[in-house]
């Protein structure tokens, strides 16, 4: 262990300093959600917290697919700074603020037409149905100035800055939490709005994080040199073609997984809005853990970037490899907690008995799959970082469609072990991707290693 310690130990220590500051901005994008179903499962009942789920289970789809886009350039940023090539920063940025206004706008549209036609025909409880709708289109509105947010954050993270989104993210959340409180229970003469509240919360909460987060990156002098080139007038077709070769494969990527989990949602919805609520407890605790080792991924991908655009393929693998170490201790960790703590974390969200005993069965199940989860999303941010991002692809598409969700129905609903079932599926999804995209990145990461010594 000394002998492993020492090899990576430079890797470990570059790495952890890069990925904390984006580990917690990443935490602060699903503690909104978090935030969100804490006050709706206290304030507004049972109910309104399965309504939340059935909401957040649509608009995590439409969510992944913005935040996916705009990672196509991350990696872009970090490989031309690692070759020094600045002018092209700054005019990467202005493609990819078009792009991802235009996703963000397409979007809203996505959501708005769901909240209105299809969430009327997924045979669900008809009260959750009903306040569904309204937060639905609250949540689609604040994609727009999310999507304006995550734009400057992945052009800071992907020249190294990650401290000042982090701040941002934690202060967001603050504001987004006062706010939801005051709007669902009415406070200071506001009347109560319920499950909207929450809703109202969050479209000013993102609202004021990309105004300040585009302010931090256009007044600091750290970027001066990197948007000597930025005009956002100037629309270049072959940055935005490069920009979404990376970014619609790794929405793809993203969207399989979180759809899968959705779908999975919606079915468990069928049996029932307990079961419903249930899950929802479960797998928004499994997604706290899983935005903070995405955080590790986001780092990974820097990294991954940068030596690969310096042609550094030895120190790409050990950076890479540094990285599996530490996401395999952090999620063993937050197993052991989900494991022992299995019936008191869903206190946190309700106090209904019912559905607190359906919550800790399945955290058991998310414990489980805590270690394959966050190598699969590491091993995605070191291939993005290396430009690999269509087998991965295919990859998340086998595991969470054509293994996972059938796999989840049958157990769920042909053996009839329900929820549980449903779950089943989706653990077998996590450990095929895991699996895969690990033997993916070392028989790609061994070739460029052989080609650039024979070169």
């Amino acid at each position: 262990m000394n002998s492993i310690y020492q090899k990576y130990k430079q890797y470990y220590r570059d790495n952890l300093v890069l990925a904390l500051p984006v580990v917690i901005s990443q935490l602060g994008h699903t503690l909104v959600q978090t935030s969100d179903s804490i006050i709706v499962g206290h304030f507004a009942g049972t109910v309104s917290l399965a309504a939340s789920a059935l909401s957040s289970s649509i608009f995590v789809v439409f969510l992944v697919i913005g935040v996916g886009i705009s990672y196509g350039l991350t990696p872009l940023i970090a490989q031309n700074n690692g070759r020094e090539n600045f002018a092209e920063c700054g005019k990467l940025l202005s493609n990819s603020l078009f792009v991802n206004l235009i996703t963000g706008i397409l979007l809203f549209a996505l959501t708005y037409f769901c909240s209105g036609y299809l969430l009327d025909r997924m045979h669900q409880t008809p009260a959750v149905a009903a306040q569904s709708k309204p937060f639905l289109i609250l949540l689609g509105i604040s994609t727009v100035p999310l999507m304006v947010f995550v734009t400057f954050k992945q052009f800071a993270e992907g020249l190294g800055f990650t401290k000042q989104a982090m701040v941002i993210s934690i202060w967001g959340n603050v504001l987004n939490i006062v706010l939801g409180i005051i709007f669902v229970k009415g406070l200071f003469g506001i009347a109560p709005m319920g499950i909207k509240g929450v809703g109202y919360s969050t479209l000013i909460d993102r609202s004021v994080m990309a105004v300040v987060m585009a302010v931090y990156v256009f007044k600091s002098p750290k970027f001066k040199q990197y948007l000597t080139h930025f005009m956002v007038t100037k629309v270049d077709f072959a940055r935005i073609t490069a920009i979404l070769k990376i970014g619609v494969p790794v929405a793809l990527q993203y969207t399989f997984e979180v759809s899968a989990f959705s779908a999975a949602a919606i079915l468990i919805g069928t049996i029932g809005y307990h079961e419903q609520a249930a899950h929802q407890v479960a797998i928004n605790l499994a997604s706290i853990t899983y935005m903070m080792a995405s955080g590790i991924s986001a780092a990974a991908t820097i990294k991954s970037g940068n030596y690969f655009g310096s042609n550094e393929h030895l120190k790409l693998r050990h950076s890479a490899i540094s990285n599996y170490h530490i996401v395999l201790v952090f999620m063993g960790l937050m197993a052991c907690i989900f494991a022992t703590l299995n019936h008191a974390l869903p206190w946190i969200y309700t106090s209904d008995t019912t559905v607190i005993a359906i919550a800790a069965q399945l955290l058991i199940w998310a414990a489980f799959f805590q270690l394959f989860d966050g190598t699969q999303v590491v091993g995605l941010g070191i291939l993005r970082g290396m430009g690999d991002v269509n087998i991965p692809t295919l990859i998340t598409f086998i595991a969470y469609w054509i293994i996972g969700l059938p796999v989840g129905y049958f157990f769920g609903f042909t053996l009839h072990q329900g929820v549980n079932g449903v779950w089943y599926g989706l653990v077998l999804g996590l450990i095929a991707s895991s699996l895969l995209l690990f033997y993916r990145f070392h028989v790609i990461s061994i070739r460029n290693h052989r080609n650039s010594l024979n070169g």
